[in-house]
């Protein structure tokens, strides 16, 4: 690399301990130069609080016992901002991790570091698009990188092989000249402070209209079938196509869009994800389910 040879270039994965994107449990890294992944890193995290979701164990198998000695958040991270800091950062579904990242930062009174980010999963519908999934188990299958899914320093491996895939076609190999989007430094609460969250009836200001997204997924079965989150009155209402959803159930599809996993989502829509996990947090247990239309 040239010009930003000071500038590192990492793919970066978070495995969370529950629904809050603040309760990071695993962090894996794997760092790029010279068109090649050189370094590769996994961290273990205790999450501060120690509560642990079914829904999330069953995907990564991350168990309280497994990082019961290991360290916090501030103390693993110290050991990559530097990297993280002016950098380019690789993620598949960035809403997600970067998220991951401001949010734990801010739990713990951290300073979010400026970086840009580039969203791998964005790069792949963009580059593959007759591929027969996006998520980074299917893109990876058809690129034929090898890896463990759920493993955060697998996926950030598969990450960065699938930018590098992608810079390859697209530029002659220079991740850093896929298309990104910036992310600039947030102000830090005290040190100590939960991360501020605005009045359930300010946040819901603006979306009592009817504000809706949309998402097409992929059934277990292979089934596609549309799931619907609406803001109605300050409530959150949703809908799915399956079985389930037609029975007022939330169903594994509108669940899993909750809790930010993308990789059954068929729809070109990866941000909208991020906005309804955030709607759930703000409408918390007036989330409603209705049959779909």
């Amino acid at each position: 690399m040239d010009d930003g040879a000071a500038m590192s270039v990492v793919a970066i994965d978070f495995e969370t301990a529950n629904e809050s994107r603040a309760s990071a449990c695993a962090i894996g890294l794997a760092w790029i130069e010279a068109g090649r992944v050189t370094r590769r890193e996994h961290r273990l995290i205790r999450p501060a609080g120690m509560r642990f979701s079914p829904w999330n164990v069953r995907i990564h198998g991350i168990r309280p016992q497994d990082v019961a000695a290991c360290g916090e958040f501030p103390e693993v991270i110290a050991e990559f901002l530097g990297d993280i800091e002016g950098g380019t950062v690789l993620a598949h579904n960035a809403a997600f991790d970067v998220s991951v990242l401001r949010q734990t930062l801010a739990a713990y009174g951290m300073r979010l570091p400026a970086f840009s980010s580039i969203c791998t999963l964005a790069v792949a519908r963009r580059t593959w698009p007759q591929a027969p999934g996006f998520d980074l188990a299917s893109i990876a299958r058809h690129l034929g990188i090898r890896f463990r899914h759920h493993d955060a320093g697998e996926d950030a491996f598969a990450c960065a092989e699938v930018a590098l895939a992608a810079a390859r076609l697209a530029n002659g190999g220079d991740v850093r000249r896929l298309d990104r989007r910036d992310i600039l430094p947030q102000a830090a609460p005290p040190v100590g402070a939960a991360p501020p969250r605005p009045p359930r009836h300010q946040a819901a200001a603006g979306r009592d209209r009817g504000d809706s997204l949309r998402f097409t997924v992929r059934g277990s079965t292979g089934h596609h079938y549309e799931v619907v989150g609406e803001i109605r009155g300050g409530a959150l209402v949703t809908s799915c196509t399956c079985a389930a959803g037609r029975n007022r159930l939330r169903c594994k599809h509108i669940l899993g869009l909750f809790d930010g996993c993308i990789d059954a989502l068929l729809s070109d829509n990866v941000a909208d994800v991020e906005r309804l996990h955030r709607w759930r947090l703000t409408c918390g247990p007036a989330a409603m389910v209705r049959p779909a239309r």
